[in-house]
C-alpha cells in the first residue's frame, strides 16, 4: 500500500522524502484453534531505499507513520499488530502515538538492556500496551525484560528441541509463548504439545494431504463444483444439481441474486433462474468464490482470506501488466485450494480445466503467468528485494504493485465481511 509522509521526524542523515511511498505486508499470528489473534506488521520505506538493516528506527518510524495514516484496524482487520521497535523507537516514545488496545510493541533481539530501555517498557505496559521479546533464545541478554513481557516469541526452527522445551517450562507460567517460523502442521502439532499459545508461519497454506478415500462427501462436492464451473462449456443442469446438493451454496446464489445489488422487480426462486441471470462469465466467477468460502468455513480465517486476496492481486496485476487472457483471478483463488480441500495441488489440476500458463505457475514451473504469481507470494511476506525484481519483469512500478495489493485487501474484506 502506498501512502505519503506525516510529520513524525525521519532522524539525521537519513530523511524521508514527504512523498516516499511506503509499503507494508503483514504475516498473521494464530491461536492454538487456527483463529487469527493479531498481525505482524512487515514494512520497507522508499522504493530505492530497500530495508536491510541499514536504517532500522527510520524503517519503524515509517511503520508506525502508515500504521497512523490508514488505521490500525484496516491494517489488521480490527485485530492486534506487533511492531517491530528499536532502541530510538522506545526512548522517543513513539508506540504511545498507537491505541494500546491494538499495539503490540515487540523488543527485536538487536536491543541492548539497560536502565533506559526497561524504564521505556514499563512506561509503556503501564499505560496499557502488551510487551513482546522477538527472537527469544536460551541465555537471552534481553532476560531483564521478562518480568515485564506478556509474549515471548522464540524460532521454531532455529532453536533446539530441548531449549524450545526449556524456555517454555521456565517463562510459560507468566508469559504466553509464541513460536514463529512454523511451517508444516507437524510442526504446529509439535509447538502446541510444547505449550506454545501463539504460532507465527505459514504452516496453515499447506494441506495435510489426506488420501481420497478420507475425504468428507462436502470437499468432494466442493471440487466436483470447481470442476463444473471451469469447463471450457458450462453445462447448465450439472451445475443445478450440484448447487441444489449442497444446501448453503444454493442460499447463497438465491441471497446474492436477490440483494439490492441487482435491482431486481421480482424475487428469484429457482436455481435455473438464477443461473441464466448470472450469464456464463458471472456464473464462473461466483461459483469459483462461494466454493472457495464455502469450502473453507472450518479452516482459519487467515487461509480464506489469503485466497481471496490472491485472486484479487492476481487479476489487478494482470490489468497492469496487460498479462493477456489468463484466468489469473482464478489462479489466485486456485493457489490455496489445496490447503482448504487437503488435496495435493497436482491432484487439483488434474482435475479442473485452467489455462497452461495459469496451471504451470500453480505447480512451481515457468511461464508467462509465473511471474505474477511469484510477484503475488512476494509481496504477501514482504520481501522486498524479489519484488522489486519481478516488477521489473512484469513492466509495472512498485507504486502500482503496492497499490493494487492494498486495494486486493480492501475487496477480500469487503468479501468475508471482515
Amino acid at each position: 500500500m502506498t501512502v505519503q509522509s506525516s510529520t513524525l521526524p525521519t532522524g539525521e542523515g537519513n530523511p524521508c522524502p514527504p512523498s516516499a511511498p511506503r509499503f507494508v505486508a503483514r504475516q498473521p499470528i494464530l491461536k492454538t484453534d487456527e483463529r487469527v489473534f493479531a498481525y505482524e506488521l512487515l514494512f520497507r520505506d522508499g522504493i530505492e531505499n530497500q530495508f536491510k538493516g541499514v536504517d532500522p528506527e527510520n524503517a519503524s518510524r515509517s511503520v508506525l507513520d502508515s500504521s497512523l495514516l490508514m488505521g490500525l484496524d484496516m491494517l489488521c482487520d480490527g485485530r492486534r499488530a506487533f511492531i517491530n521497535c528499536t532502541r530510538g523507537v522506545l526512548l522517543n516514545d513513539y508506540m504511545s502515538l498507537l491505541p494500546p488496545r491494538q499495539a503490540i510493541v515487540e523488543i527485536l533481539e538487536t536491543i541492548t538492556v539497560d536502565d533506559d530501555v526497561v524504564a521505556a517498557c514499563r512506561s509503556l505496559k503501564n499505560a496499557g500496551y502488551l510487551v513482546a521479546l522477538d527472537d527469544f533464545v536460551a541465555n537471552d541478554p534481553r532476560t531483564a525484560l521478562t518480568g515485564l513481557a506478556d509474549i515471548i516469541k522464540v524460532d521454531f526452527r532455529l532453536t533446539a528441541p530441548r531449549h524450545l522445551a526449556g524456555i517454555v517450562e521456565r517463562y510459560g507460567k507468566r508469559s504466553q509463548m509464541l513460536a514463529e517460523k512454523v511451517e508444516t502442521q507437524e510442526e504446529f502439532r509439535a509447538a502446541k504439545k510444547l505449550g506454545f499459545v501463539y504460532f507465527q508461519g505459514y504452516f496453515f497454506c499447506k494441506p495435510e494431504m489426506l488420501p481420497a478415500s478420507q475425504l468428507s462427501p462436502n470437499r468432494v462436492n466442493h471440487l466436483r463444483m470447481l470442476q463444473a464451473a471451469s469447463r471450457p462449456e458450462l453445462n447448465q443442469r450439472e451445475i443445478e444439481e450440484l448447487v441444489k446438493s449442497e444446501p448453503s451454496i444454493c442460499y447463497r446464489l438465491l441471497r446474492y441474486l436477490n440483494s439490492s445489488l441487482f435491482g431486481l422487480s421480482g424475487e428469484i426462486h429457482s436455481v435455473r433462474q438464477a443461473l441464466v441471470l448470472l450469464g456464463e462469465r458471472e456464473t464462473r466467477r461466483w461459483l469459483h468464490l462461494v466454493v472457495t468460502l464455502a469450502a473453507g468455513q472450518n479452516r482459519t480465517s487467515a487461509l480464506i482470506l489469503a485466497a481471496l486476496v490472491r485472486a484479487r492481486f492476481c487479476e489487478l496485476l494482470g490489468a497492469t501488466s496487460r498479462q493477456g487472457d489468463s484466468d489469473l483471478f482464478l489462479m489466485g483463488l486456485l493457489s490455496l485450494m489445496d490447503a482448504i480441500l487437503d488435496i495435493p495441488m497436482a491432484e487439483i489440476m488434474k482435475n479442473i480445466s485452467l489455462d497452461p500458463e495459469c496451471k504451470a505457475a500453480l505447480l512451481g514451473k515457468a511461464g508467462s503467468s509465473a511471474a505474477v504469481y511469484q510477484l503475488v507470494l512476494a509481496q504477501e511476506i514482504g520481501h522486498w528485494p524479489r519484488v522489486a525484481e519481478l516488477a521489473k519483469q512484469l513492466h509495472v512500478t512498485e507504486s502500482e504493485v503496492a497499490d493494487e495489493h492494498w486495494q486486493a485487501m480492501q475487496w477480500a474484506r469487503q468479501m468475508t465481511g471482515a
